[in-house]
């Protein structure tokens, strides 16, 4: 089995996050990148894959040059060979498009994104990609299981779960759950030394659309400065006049 394992380079939740230019760009300056954490879910799981049944594990994203120490840790973590496309990832229709030439030239079994990335929380790339290579899809996925080409997946739904069986080839959109977090992988030494030897193979971008184009960005309102009070007296009054919800 081989698998690609889309990867998006996203900042550190904890980085303080700025807009440029009228709050139309985002500024990069100071942000720490990672691997976005849907995605790292999907890389452990395909890890799982790799030892238990010998399946190739590549990684891809859509970026330029900085985002090749993410990719890097991805190798560290054990993929054997990584993907960029040399490209601004401008929109996820874009993104689909150029990940989609990526699956036609390598010939990929089963494609494991994130249900969304945590910077822009589109949720759109993987349902684009299964459409574009009109593959089998499972959205919200918490369990994986493949079996030759019989999958086994569950997904998330509202108030529940569903269990669905369907065939490779597949896209999936994997998310918490598809491994736990103590399960996921940390780059050791040895993972590091030999990330270095392996293929980071950079490609140009396909010719592609955007359907989407960022006007501009708002950061959340700052919180209102906190009211202490001692008695239930002044706390009633606050909550009936200032909050006015009672």
């Amino acid at each position: 089995m081989k698998i690609l394992v889309c990867i998006s380079n996203v900042p550190d939740t904890t980085s303080k996050i700025n807009f440029t230019d009228g709050d139309t760009k985002f500024d990069a300056n100071g942000v720490q990148f990672v691997i976005n954490p849907n995605d790292e879910f999907g890389l452990t799981r395909a890890m799982w894959f790799k030892e238990k049944q010998g399946a190739t594990v590549h990684v891809a994203t859509v970026g330029e040059a900085n985002v090749e120490p993410t990719m890097r840790k991805a190798l560290a973590i054990g993929a054997d060979e990584a993907i960029r496309v040399n490209a601004i990832p401008t929109d996820g229709f874009f993104v689909a498009q150029q990940l989609a030439a990526v699956v036609k030239e390598g010939g990929y079994d089963l494609v494991i994104g994130g249900r969304e990335s945590i910077d822009y929380n589109g949720g759109m790339v993987p349902g684009i990609l299964a459409t574009l290579l009109d593959m089998n899809f499972v959205n919200t996925c918490i369990d994986l299981e493949v079996d030759g080409t019989s999958v086994s997946a569950t997904r998330e739904i509202d108030g529940g779960k569903e269990k669905i069986t369907t065939t490779l080839p597949m896209v999936i959109g994997g998310q918490k759950g598809l491994v736990e977090e103590k399960d996921l992988k940390i780059p050791n030494m040895r993972g590091i030394m030999q990330a270095r030897q392996k293929k980071l193979n950079v490609v140009e971008p396909v010719d592609a659309t955007n359907a989407t184009t960022d006007k501009k960005f708002d950061k959340p309102a700052p919180k209102g400065a906190v009211k202490l009070v001692d008695n239930v007296e002044d706390l009633v009054n606050l909550l009936h006049n200032e909050a006015k919800v009672i």
